[in-house]
């Protein structure tokens, strides 16, 4: 099926053309004519499928007739990340470059006040991260009840970063009578029970089982110990025919430390993670797409916010957490029909990450091993500790039964520093009992045995003596010394009725 047959004008229809394409992927084909339609769409695809365009090409035809008001935008895209929204954005302004359309981008990093002057002279399309368009809401700066066409893109990344009440907010902000569209790689439970509420009887298009890998990526298991990580990639990078890829790591810090290695073993490497201030971001990718660097280490900031066409190889160097995030990883190789390569390096403490993620895709991921590098084993699924690289967790000690607690006195944690650092790290309040500990021993006259208290004596022994009142009336004060105040000294009156 053609693009003509779609229902999309002759100008956009040229800048398909332009941009290299004629034949729309599935979900295009099916989404494409119910967004024309008027219709809410609840769209499920695998990354890699063409889901930013079964969106932006109809909405560029849908805004074509029209003109939009200072702060009021016609329409919004809500993104979860960055570079998505920045990617999002590229789309618009190659499929829109014969309409006469305006668009905003309202992402972090940037300056409030460039972005507020676009939104003064109108914008037709505001694609926007939840955060920074909140931020401009709150300042007054943009008004979103002129809003015809809501999109919520990646709606799954949304509830895993915590973005839903934020969408939530916005929802409700935009007019009851708008056309909806949901776009997502997986549909977990909750993001149905979330179009339910915010989609007004939707047409459900679904080209693709939730959460499988393409066809066109080849995968690929390494499993070693954990010290043999670095070696085994450096390995692999040397002994594939990798023309660029990116190298996923799980924390940011790792991402520094790898992008640090591969540089000084002179791979031409650059890192990116959310910590980087946005202008590095975007010159880092910028640099990445034009083939300047081979091999970009990168945090998920970019699992869903990189589009690169042709590119060959994505490394796990470590074993995602979220095995929703294993096919985003790998959905950056293998798009538009091309060939791609993906290999996980998983250490043997990975067992259960795997088994999720080979659940999830509905198939075992093929092991393979690396020249130069001994192969280890997944633990078994009992055997396996949770993440944390080889701690093991202290076992928890036993409850008492019922009734023990109260009556067993709690013992005391054994230290191994000196009784002497232990009174120094006192606290300052503890002073003055100090000094009568560390004090010489005093005259018997002046402090009878029967106040002094020895090692080991128990609470309950205290309390009583603290409660007879009569044996306490002639203890001298301890503490004071011979400087007692009068006052301290005086003998307590009865109360008067």
């Amino acid at each position: 099926m053609p693009f003509s047959d779609l229902g999309l004008g002759p100008a956009l229809l040229q800048a398909v053309a332009d941009a290299g394409y004629s034949e729309p992927t599935p979900i295009q084909a099916k989404a494409i004519p119910q967004v024309l339609a008027g219709r809410d769409i609840l769209g499920v695809a695998q990354t890699g499928t063409g889901k930013t365009a079964s969106f932006t090409l109809p909405m560029i035809e849908i805004l074509a007739a029209g003109r939009p008001k200072a702060r009021m935008p016609r329409s919004l895209i809500l993104e979860p990340t960055r570079e998505l929204a920045a990617q999002v954005a590229e789309s618009f302004d190659k499929y829109g470059k014969n309409h006469k359309l305006t668009c905003a981008l309202l992402i972090g990093g940037v300056s409030f006040g460039d972005q507020e002057k676009k939104l003064d002279r109108g914008v037709d399309v505001l694609i926007a991260t939840p955060g920074r368009l909140l931020d401009h809401m709150e300042r007054g700066r943009v008004m979103l009840n002129g809003v015809q066409v809501l999109v919520v893109d990646e709606a799954d990344r949304m509830l895993d970063m915590g973005f839903i009440p934020d969408v939530e907010k916005i929802c409700k902000m935009t007019p009851a009578q708008r056309q909806t569209l949901f776009f997502s790689a997986t549909m977990a439970p909750e993001i149905k029970r979330l179009t339910d509420a915010f989609l007004n009887q939707p047409v459900e298009v679904t080209v693709a089982r939730a959460a499988t890998t393409a066809s066109t990526v080849t995968q690929g298991l390494v499993i070693v110990e954990a010290r043999e990580k670095r070696q085994a990639l450096r390995n692999l990078l040397r002994n594939e025919e990798v023309r660029n890829a990116i190298i996923f790591c799980n924390r940011k810090r790792d991402v520094d430390v790898l992008h640090k290695s591969l540089t000084a073993h002179g791979f031409s490497a650059a890192g990116l993670h959310g910590d980087m201030a946005q202008a590095v971001r975007t010159d880092t990718l910028e640099r990445f797409k034009k083939g300047e660097i081979t091999l970009l280490v990168a945090s998920d900031v970019a699992a869903r916010g990189l589009d690169v066409t042709d590119m060959s190889h994505v490394f796990n160097f470590d074993v995602p957490i979220h095995p929703e995030d294993y096919v985003h990883r790998i959905g950056r190789t293998g798009r538009a029909g091309k060939e791609g390569r993906a290999f996980t390096l998983a250490v043997p403490d990975d067992a259960r990450y795997v088994a999720a993620i080979e659940k999830i895709i509905g198939k075992e991921i093929p092991k393979v091993e690396v020249p130069g590098i001994e192969a280890a084993n997944l633990e078994s699924g009992d055997e396996a500790p949770r993440r944390g690289r080889g701690r093991k967790a202290a076992p928890k000690a036993d409850k008492p039964a019922k009734g023990e607690a109260d009556d067993a006195p709690a013992r005391p944690r054994r230290s191994s520093r000196s009784r002497t650092e232990v009174r120094d790290e006192a606290p300052p309040r503890m002073a003055e009992e100090r000094a009568v500990e560390e004090a010489p021993e005093r005259p018997a006259e002046r402090a009878p045995a029967r106040h002094a208290e020895p090692r080991g004596r128990r609470p309950d022994d205290r309390r009583r003596r603290r409660d007879d009142d009569d044996a306490m009336d002639d203890v001298p004060l301890i503490g004071f010394g011979d400087n007692a105040p009068a006052f301290m000294l005086q003998p307590i009156r009865a109360a008067r009725s």
